[in-house]
């Protein structure tokens, strides 16, 4: 398919060509541009295709739904759906051989809106890194728009006073072509200049004036990493329908990589699916599973497994916020490390990157930033994956978190005394563990005692996925470790009880048929039971079984 397009591409260059030397326009940078950007993405070594999110586009043209505010984390294609979408909409090109053999070629409506629009493509980004306010950063787009409307429009009757906004509404009087924006990274200035509020309100005003209830409008699509600010009566742009980490309804399968997509990729690579989903699963938008595609791809590429999307960005960054420790924030920080969820309430947070007010705003941000993932129905948040869950690791090495970080130095060890039925050595460092956390969790609670157990046996997951409260026979389970594929490592069942013994513990695990919960596992379990009384001792008893 990729020799297809290249072969039609290089016919329309050399058409395009042709029309140069006859001395017609060259076709724009931001106005009406080219469709180069989206064929490097065509020709890239691995290519999922997007292109239906083009399907909904289509049905939101020329209605009170054009205003689409798209925000995810950085690496998730963003930018690629930008270009996707000018290439599909622009007028400066002929991008119908490129689109040939994509999903959205298939559709009815695809040859009525292909390169039928005025597309004003801009990367705010750029703006910024160029201008030295915020007043030059508008300065600048205004210019550079104007200078192409002129160009484009040879005969365009130009009204007196040549604002942006009175060309592009005298534009589409005289040519009755409407207008496509696509905005890439809209929220730039936000990441900035998170302190200058001035400089944030003359931004929002700029666009509110560029966008809103304009006639020449048929489609805005904008994609930052943040959510619209909320400014209260000061809404410069609400006319957005917004699609976040958080509600990315009806386009949540275009956030990411599907399950169905990576599991194609393994087959192709010949990568280890499981492998591959405990690296880089684990971000839940909307009920659909998603994937991290910078991620994805280069473990493809490479072969290997390894923390390919927190790689472009230093560990300081998710440091500066986990730090705060607002409302209780370490505590459930420690909590998702040890592979739990954490209840959230996301709908006061002002979609910045400096007004907390709560430890549920900092965890809201992390969830738009990519370090956390997001349940809407039962509202609760957890790390998504192993290569995130690293990321947090390396934030908490130094600065006040040495009881979890020994705790998970140590791990190895106590995981290697559970294997060989060393029940008292399994005793000693979990008590060491639970005592030198207190200050965190509280500690007469067995729920605390279940994070704790989690966070002490951080090593096994590298070989086990971890349950909590897993339905089992006759009851729920408190934890289980159950074993990858083509893992030898026995399974672990671990029963925790205050104020008991450890042989109860076990006894409750063969009574109630917790076995039950490993139906997909056959071979040798260890029931592990773990007690520790008011006196703060903790005993434990390991009993070996066949399943």
């Amino acid at each position: 398919m990729h020799e297809k397009i290249v072969f039609s591409t290089l016919l329309w260059y050399n058409k395009k060509k042709l029309k140069l030397q006859q001395g017609e326009n060259e076709m724009g940078i931001y106005l009406n541009p080219e469709n180069v950007d989206f064929q490097e993405v065509l020709n890239s070594k691995i290519y999922i295709d997007k292109s239906e999110l083009i399907q909904y586009t289509n049905s939101v043209l020329r209605t009170t739904q054009k205003y689409i505010c798209v925000s995810r984390p950085r690496r998730f294609g963003k930018s690629m759906a930008a270009n996707m979408l000018t290439a599909y909409y622009s007028r400066g090109c002929d991008s119908r051989g490129l689109f040939q053999g994509l999903k959205i070629a298939t559709h009815p409506d695809f040859e009525k809106y292909l390169n039928q629009y005025n597309v004003i493509h801009l990367n705010m980004r750029d703006y910024l890194t160029e201008s030295e306010n915020m007043k030059q950063l508008i300065q600048f787009v205004e210019e550079d728009l104007l200078d192409e409307l002129q160009q484009e429009f040879a005969d365009l009757r130009m009204p007196r006073r040549k604002t942006l906004v009175k060309v592009l509404e005298q534009a589409f009087a005289q040519y009755k072509i409407p207008f496509v924006f696509i905005i890439d990274e809209w929220d730039c200035i936000f990441r900035v200049h998170k302190s200058d509020a001035a400089s944030q309100k003359t931004y929002l005003d700029f666009l509110r004036n560029l966008l809103k209830d304009k006639s020449y409008i048929a489609l805005a699509y904008m994609t930052g990493i943040l959510p619209i600010k909320k400014y209260g009566e000061h809404s410069a742009i609400n006319a957005f329908y917004e699609y976040s980490m958080t509600d990315a309804s009806p386009i949540e399968e275009f956030t990411g990589f599907t399950e169905q997509e990576v599991r194609r990729l393994c087959e192709q690579y010949q990568m280890p699916f499981t492998e591959t989903k405990k690296w880089y699963d684990g971000y839940c938008v909307d009920g659909v599973s998603i994937y991290n595609p910078k991620s994805v791809v280069e473990a493809m590429l490479r072969g290997k497994f390894s923390n390919y999307w927190t790689k472009t960005e230093t560990y300081e960054a998710l440091k500066v916020y986990i730090d705060l420790n607002q409302d209780g924030l370490r505590d459930k920080i420690v909590q998702m490390i040890a592979v739990e969820k954490v209840p959230v309430n996301p709908d006061k947070f002002q979609n910045d990157m400096t007004t907390f007010h709560s430890a549920d705003d900092v965890l809201t941000l992390l969830v738009h930033l990519g370090y956390l993932t997001y349940d809407e129905q039962n509202r609760v948040v957890w790390i998504p994956n192993g290569e995130v869950r690293q990321e947090f690791i390396n934030s908490i090495e130094d600065g006040g978190w040495e009881p979890v970080v020994q705790a998970i130095h140590s791990s190895e060890k106590l995981l290697q005394a559970t294997l060989s039925c060393d029940e008292e050595t399994v005793a000693e460092l979990i008590e060491q563990v639970h005592q030198a956390n207190v200050s965190i969790l509280k500690y007469n609670n067995e729920n605390a005692l279940a994070c704790v157990i989690s966070l002490a046996y951080y090593s096994a997951q590298k070989n086990y996925t971890l349950h909590r409260e897993m339905p089992a026979g006759k009851g729920f389970a408190d934890i289980v470790f159950e074993p990858n594929r083509n893992c030898n490592l026995p399974a672990l069942i671990v029963e925790l009880k205050w104020g008991h013994s450890a042989e109860e513990a076990v006894e409750q695990i063969k009574q109630k048929d917790y076995l039950d919960c490993l139906h997909n596992y056959s071979g040798e379990v260890l029931l592990v039971g773990i007690n520790y009384d008011k006196e703060k001792h903790h005993t434990c008893k390991i009993e070996r079984i066949k399943k």
